[in-house]
C-alpha cells in the first residue's frame, strides 16, 4: 500500500523569513491554502504552530473580526484532524491528538495510514522532518517582500536536499507558490 504523502507548505519572504507576521494574507492566498488543506486528511503541527492556529481559527475566536474571505479556510482548518508533536503539552483538544516518542516512527505511522495526505506547517518541526527525509512535497509561497529579519526557511538543515519543481502558481499580489518534490 502506498504511503500517504507528507506535504510541507510555508509562506516565505524573498530574504527567507518565515515569520507569519511578515506576509500579508489576501483572498487568493487563503483560497490556495484552503485547497492545500483539502488535499490532506490530517494536519501535523509542533506546539507553537498548533497554539497559534488554535488561537486564530478555533471557534468562537475565529469569527471575531475575521474577514468573510477567511472563513472557508478557518472552517476547513477547524474541522481537520490534527496531530501535535510536543514534549511539553500535557493534552490537546480541537480535534487533535498528541504524538509522543520517536519522531520518525510516529510520522511513519501517520504516513502509513490510508488517506489523501498529511500537511505540516511551521518552522522547527518541518526542519526536523526534512532532516529525517520524511517530507514528500515542499511548497514555498514566496511573497514579494524583504523582511530583514528571521527566522529563516529551514535554517540549520544538516544536509542539502535537491528538489524538482512540479508546479507553480502566481497570485495577483505577486506571491508565487512553487511546489517541489525531492529528486531521486
Amino acid at each position: 500500500m502506498p504511503l500517504r504523502p507528507l506535504r510541507y507548505t510555508i509562506n516565505v519572504t524573498l530574504d527567507g523569513c518565515v515569520d507569519h507576521r511578515s506576509c500579508d494574507p489576501d483572498p487568493a492566498l487563503h483560497r490556495h491554502a484552503e485547497h492545500n488543506l483539502n488535499r490532506a486528511d490530517a494536519l501535523l503541527f509542533g506546539r507553537t504552530t498548533y497554539e497559534m492556529m488554535e488561537v486564530a481559527f478555533r471557534p468562537p475566536g475565529m469569527l471575531a473580526g475575521m474577514p468573510e474571505w477567511m472563513l472557508p479556510f478557518a472552517r476547513t482548518i477547524d474541522a481537520a484532524k490534527k496531530y501535535v508533536v510536543s514534549s511539553t503539552l500535557e493534552r490537546v483538544d480541537w480535534n487533535a491528538e498528541l504524538l509522543r516518542g520517536d519522531l520518525a516512527q510516529a510520522v511513519q505511522r501517520l504516513k502509513s495510514q490510508p488517506g489523501k495526505g498529511v500537511m505540516v506547517g511551521g518552522v522547527q518541526l518541518p526542519l526536523a522532518l526534512a532532516a529525517l527525509g520524511l517530507i514528500d512535497e515542499y511548497e514555498f509561497v514566496v511573497h514579494p517582500r524583504v523582511a530583514g529579519h528571521g527566522p529563516t526557511l529551514l535554517a540549520g538543515l544538516p544536509q542539502k536536499i535537491d528538489l524538482k519543481l512540479v508546479d507553480k502558481v502566481e497570485f495577483p499580489s505577486g506571491a508565487v507558490a512553487s511546489r517541489y518534490v525531492p529528486k531521486g
